[in-house]
């Protein structure tokens, strides 16, 4: 697939999941969280295309933490900012040596780096007011983290396309949320975006993360819809056929039985649903 026809794939799918979960109004200040990796750079790239082509309906910036860890050079990336005329800011804040100092000895670093970089980020936009955050979270991102919450946290949940931030002040999006992990690489190497390692993460081998997208990719390989299919299970949720007693009123269920003087039979699921579902959040 060429640069440009993969990039009108890229941009159409983040067009169709911003329309899906009303991510983005007009005037929005939009801060994009970008690690130097290839999903944020990509969603950098794509979301200021498609400001300009709304006529600059709404603001991107861009917003980088160097959190201080040994081996970060931000050069190129300065320098390809500079280049396509983007605004930026890359902010220094040193929560490495912190990241170090509380970590356990053969624990990841990821969910304390984490929590610290997400708090640097919401201070960071709630006092130079910007009221949306996005993020680069792409397809893969939300089934695996849906795989890791089933098998290790026990419980269904993942990473929502829309959401409230932890402080309440701002909305977090993640645009790529339809967007296939591996034609988001192959288009940042195709445009030679100026990726920063994460040494970090990358210093941990054997992550839990990365075994469940070992396992997404092995399945992924007998069938390549597999990877489609579980994020649409993500919006396809059946209450009733789980065990979540808060969401299901399974104790009256004998209530609800319409009986004659032949059939017994049990109420839909559509009208069984128990409890009001919360509306859209509409900005």
């Amino acid at each position: 697939m060429t640069i440009k026809k993969l990039e009108k794939k890229l941009l159409k799918q983040m067009g169709q999941a911003i329309e899906d979960y009303n991510m983005i109004q007009k005037g929005d200040r939009i801060m994009v969280c970008v690690s130097g990796g290839k999903d944020s750079l990509t969603l950098l790239r794509l979301l200021h295309l498609a400001s300009v082509r709304s006529n600059n309906r709404f603001e991107v910036f861009s917003f980088t933490l160097d959190q201080k860890q040994p081996g970060w050079d931000d050069a190129a990336l300065r320098d390809w900012m500079a280049k396509n005329h983007y605004a930026y800011e890359i902010y220094e804040k040193d929560t490495y040596s912190v990241v170090l100092k509380k970590t356990q000895p053969g624990k990841a670093y990821c969910s304390m780096c984490s929590r610290m970089r997400r708090g640097t980020i919401y201070e960071y936009a709630e006092e130079h007011g910007y009221n949306k955050i996005a993020l680069g979270h792409h397809r893969e991102d939300l089934i695996t983290s849906l795989l890791m919450s089933v098998c290790y946290s026990g419980e269904i949940r993942s990473m929502p396309p829309k959401m409230i931030s932890d402080n309440n002040k701002n909305i977090v999006v993640r645009p790529l949320v339809y967007c296939a992990e591996e034609e988001i690489a192959e288009y940042a190497a195709a445009m030679k975006f100026p990726i920063i390692p994460c040494s970090l993460c990358g210093s941990q081998e054997g992550r839990t993360r990365q075994k469940m997208k070992q396992l997404i990719h092995g399945l992924a390989a007998d069938n390549p819809d597999v990877p489609a299919v579980m994020l649409n299970a993500l919006g396809n949720i059946q209450i009733s056929q789980l065990m979540d007693k808060r969401r299901w009123d399974f104790e009256h269920l004998e209530d609800r039985l319409v009986t004659d003087e032949t059939t017994i039979m049990p109420i839909s699921v559509d009208e069984a649903v128990c409890g009001d579902s919360d509306d859209i959040l509409q900005l």
